[in-house]
């Protein structure tokens, strides 16, 4: 699935658990500024698995961090659409995230200052704003990036508390998307089963197992058809109208 999607695919999921609009779950209900702040940092949470590609897009999001954790990851991981992919993969990043929320320092004037989070917030908002092509070059989107995390620290300091959630959501849409993909994902990784060669030859198993080990249902196809576009096309709008809509609320409670 392609980057953009996979960010949108993320807010999404953000705005049907969170929000309490019509047309949403409301599972996990925050405040309108966390329907917004928390829709982009799950968006970049829906990025966080092609991290292990050390010359994709991600990677060069906020560089020379990002090609450094990039490369890193890639290694530990086995390479592309492994690791990063899997259930255990989803699990790492959300217990990562869980971690870094606990991470806190004094500062004198300030208070406590949730240093984890912060960190994490940067780097997910420097990913989404990456996939959704409103970054440009490497000082733009750091200054993009810490301000916007800046902005959620202020005024929607509750984020620190559903950040795990934000990621475990990004993480698992995006696998599911690119589950859906004719290429596939190794979601039992480590472990990698390889299809029995009796059966190997059924072209319903050739197309669901890959030899690879990889499990795909490949509903849309290859990344960028089509197929992807008619799906992902209604599920943008549905992102874009839950924070929208949380913005006006907002925004609303500001001025009354």
């Amino acid at each position: 699935m392609m980057g953009g999607h996979h960010a949108a695919s993320g807010a999404a999921a953000w705005v049907a658990v969170a929000s309490t609009a019509p047309y949403a779950l409301g599972w996990y209900p925050v405040s309108p500024l966390g329907i917004v702040s928390g829709a982009l940092l799950t968006a970049g949470a829906a990025l966080l698995p092609d991290l292990d590609h050390h010359s994709g897009t991600i990677a060069n999001s906020l560089p020379p961090v990002t090609k450094i954790l990039a490369r890193i990851t890639e290694r530990v991981s086995g390479g592309h659409r492994r690791g990063t992919h899997s259930l255990l993969g989803l699990a790492v990043f959300v217990a990562l995230a869980g971690a870094l929320g606990e991470m806190t320092t004094e500062v004198r004037g300030f208070g406590t200052i949730e240093i984890g989070a912060g960190l994490l917030s940067v780097l997910l908002m420097g990913f989404a704003l990456k996939a959704l092509k409103i970054a440009g070059g490497a000082a733009r989107s750091w200054l993009l990036a810490v301000g916007l995390s800046l902005f959620i620290a202020l005024y929607a300091p509750e984020n620190n508390g559903w950040l795990p959630l934000a990621v475990g959501l990004g993480v698992g849409v995006h696998i599911i998307g690119d589950l859906l993909t004719h290429q596939g994902v190794m979601i039992l990784w480590p472990l990698r089963i390889k299809r029995p060669r009796k059966i190997a030859s059924m072209p319903l198993v050739a197309k669901l197992w890959k030899t690879s080990g990889c499990l795909s249902l490949p509903v849309i196809g290859r990344a960028g058809s089509w197929r992807e576009w008619a799906i992902m096309v209604p599920v943008s709008v549905y992102a874009i109208y839950g924070v929208i809509e949380g913005g006006f609320n907002a925004l609303r409670g500001w001025i009354t």
